[in-house]
This record gives structure tokens, sequence and C-alpha cells, in this order.
């Protein structure tokens, strides 16, 4: 484990035309690194537009291998030159599958492995089950030259189960790449206090930080609402950017003393596993 860390949440709008989403995305990391981060955070399918809010087969044509995807390859040589560790969000293929996948690159440009998203949304803006599998990697944990980073996708930031997952395997620090903001079907509905503090709950009864970076901006109609943030082991937010600003916010965590609150709260202790046998059921 690595003592301190600066951790970097970027938001943009992906979906505006006027320059390519991936030099916006570089531009973003190369100030964040400039500014200390070691870990950067982007949104969930940063590369284009957020595509799933119809489905429309044109869009399998984007997806591409994790190892030779058109995102990692820009990206892990530019993880090497700054010494940051990037988990990129993209849409993969393998063979006849597609799944919505972070591949996570190493501070040395090294691609240490997918995750492929487990809990996969199915609704009005949001229809990804046309789009991808859900993904059978498992919760995954990386040890990367930063410390352990854990990653959820979206949608798996509602479920608890993954938090957990993912600090039991020995996880220092938890990020979400996301894309969410209105529901097409109910425009009185917002749902970005609630997608704050299920997160935040997860930094809370895991003792551990959390990092979720959003999307910005208004795409095809369907505006995305940023509030991008990184919250401490005790729930308070440390950095955050707002609705609508594109940039990015950092700052410098104590993971040697998150570990240790974490073993002080007894959390893991105290855990009673075989109570628990329900949660695994269908």
């Amino acid at each position: 484990m690595s003592g301190a860390l600066t951790v970097a949440v970027a938001q943009f709008a992906p979906g505006d035309d006027a320059e390519a989403p991936v030099v916006v995305a570089e531009r973003l990391v190369r100030d964040a690194a400039a500014s200390g981060a070691g870990l950067v955070v982007l949104p969930e399918l940063f590369s284009g537009a957020y595509f799933c809010k119809r489905q429309d087969e044109r869009h399998f044509s984007a997806a591409a291998p994790w190892q030779t995807h058109p995102v990692v390859e820009r990206f892990a040589p530019i993880a090497a030159e700054l010494g940051i560790v990037l988990p990129l969000s993209i849409f993969e293929r393998e063979g006849p599958h597609y799944y919505n996948s972070v591949v996570m690159v190493d501070a040395d440009g090294a691609a240490l492995g997918v995750y492929r998203k487990s809990h996969i949304p199915d609704g009005p803006g949001y229809q990804e089950k046309f789009y991808f599998r859900p993904g059978q990697t498992g919760f995954k944990v990386w040890q990367t030259k930063v410390g352990a980073v854990g990653v959820g996708i979206c949608w798996d930031q509602w479920f608890p189960e993954a938090a957990r997952a993912m600090v039991l395997q020995g996880a220092d620090i938890l990020v979400y790449p996301t894309a969410i903001g209105d529901e097409p079907q109910d425009p009185s509905l917002d749902t970005e206090a609630r997608w704050r503090r299920a997160m935040v709950g997860h930094a809370v009864c895991n003792a551990i930080p959390v990092a979720a970076a959003n999307r910005v901006g208004e795409e095809d109609g369907q505006s995305f609402y940023g509030s991008s943030f990184v919250a401490g082991t005790d729930g308070s937010i440390l950095a955050a950017l707002d609705r609508k600003e594109a940039g990015f916010a950092a700052v410098t965590i104590d993971l040697e003393a998150a570990a240790q609150e974490r073993a002080s709260w007894g959390f893991f202790r105290d855990r009673r596993p075989g109570l628990y046998r329900g949660l695994t059921e269908e």
C-alpha cells in the first residue's frame, strides 16, 4: 500500500461534437497529473456520446477487444509518461460478446486486466441490456503502483455487495466511472442526491475512500448531472464538482491512515458471513 495518494475525478461533456472527447479527456488527465494526481478517474464510456439511450445496432461497430481498444492504446502511453494510474472505461468486444468494461492501466502503462460491468440496467434512457452482456469477471481489485484499486461501473454503484466484495479483496480505494442524469420517464425525478448518498454509504460502511466520476452536458435531449466527487472514510465530501462544470477535482488521501481506521471500526472483524447465506440465493 502506498501512503499519501492524490486522486482526481474528471468530468466533461463527451457528447459535445465541438472537440473529440478523447482530446478533452487527455487534457484533463494531464492537468490532473500536473496538480499531483496519481490516480485519475474518468466518466463511463467517455470516448463518445452515451449511446445506450435507445436500441441502435449501428453502435456495435464501436466495440473492440480490450487489449487493443483505441482508448487503451491512446491512454496507456500517457499513463506511463505521467506515472499515473488510469481506469479506462470502454465498449468491449470479445468474439460475439459485448461488454461495458474498465481496463486498469498502471502507472508504467501496463494494462493489468479488465473488469466487466456486473449489473446491467434496462429502462427508459438506459437500455444497456441491448448492448452489454452481464460481466462474468467478478468484482476486481488491482494492485497498482499507487495502492489497491477496486472498480465498479455506474449501475454497480447501487449495490452494497459489490463495494463490500472489493474491500474484502483488500481494496484501498473504490472508484466508479459513471454516466447518469435525467430519467426520461419522469422529468421531476432528480436522482443526484441519492446517487451520491449510495456511494457515501459504501465509504462509511467499509471505512474506505470512494471516488465517482460522471459526465455533464445534454445529449439528444438527455442531461447528465455531473456532481463527481471523492468521499472520505467518514462520508465527508473531500473534493467535488458541480452539476455543469467541466474539469477535475482532486484531493490527497492517506491510505495508511484509512486502513488503520478500517481496522479500528471492526466492520470486518464482526462480520457474520454464516448468517448472510440468503444474500447469495436467487
